[in-house]
Order: structure tokens, then C-alpha cells, then sequence
């Protein structure tokens, strides 16, 4: 089995940050390494350590995002745009992802996974962190 691209691996932290909303919001027991496990194959330490680095800082991350939507914070979105966005922000704020790659790779699961509007506000609020950071 050949090794899954970064972008195939940044499609499964979305989803186990999705199925995370959705099992805490429906009170579902889950661990994090189960959800890591039953989305890979093999293991992998940049999903683990992307995942976990999400949820560690997740209330900075959320602080952030909301600090740049506009007149909408990150609990109004869905919970596949919110995890795309916490990816991205994550990469962004506490990785060496280049910044051009973790926003890109962003707007490529946005094309794929969110409306027009809901993909234009990501883009903005991703390109507003970045300007930020510095």
C-alpha cells in the first residue's frame, strides 16, 4: 500500500475532527486514539500529532477564528467547515506547514466539502490569521 499524501492525511483529520463534534454533541463515548484508528490503516504521526495538537489548542484556535468572522463566530458553522478551519489554523499558528501550502489545502477541502459562501469566508478568515501573525 503506497503512503497517503499530506492531503489525503489532512482529509482525515478533518473527518476525526467532524465525527469528534458529532460524537460529543451526541454524547457518544470515544477516545481520540480510536477515532485515529478506525480513519487509518496504518499509523501515522502527523495525523496523531495534528489531532491532538487541534484539540490541545483548540480554545486559542477558536479564539482566532472568531476574532476574524464576520459578525459569526466558529459554533454557527458546520462541523466539517469548523474542522477545516481549525486545521488550517492549527497548521498555521503551530506548525512549519508553509503557511501558502496550510491555506491551500484549506480551500481545496472547502471546494470540496462547503458551500460558495461558507468556502469565501474560510478563504478570508485563513488569509486574515495569516496576515496576522507576523
Amino acid at each position: 500500500m503506497e503512503k497517503p499524501s499530506r492531503s489525503e492525511l489532512r482529509k482525515i483529520i478533518m473527518t476525526i475532527l467532524y465525527q469528534k463534534s458529532i460524537y460529543e454533541k451526541n454524547k457518544i463515548n470515544f477516545t481520540i486514539d480510536n477515532l485515529i484508528s478506525s480513519a487509518l490503516e496504518i499509523d501515522n504521526e502527523f495525523v496523531k500529532d495534528t489531532v491532538y495538537g487541534v484539540i490541545t489548542y483548540q480554545n486559542e484556535i477558536d479564539k482566532l477564528i472568531n476574532k476574524y468572522l464576520n459578525n459569526w463566530t466558529i459554533d454557527r458553522l458546520g462541523y466539517t467547515d469548523q474542522a477545516i478551519l481549525r486545521l488550517a489554523t492549527y497548521e498555521l499558528m503551530y506548525t512549519d506547514t508553509p503557511s501558502v501550502v496550510a491555506i491551500n489545502e484549506a480551500i481545496l477541502l472547502s471546494k470540496q466539502y462547503s458551500d460558495d459562501d461558507v468556502r469565501k469566508m474560510i478563504n478570508a478568515t485563513l488569509d486574515k490569521i495569516y496576515h496576522d501573525k507576523d
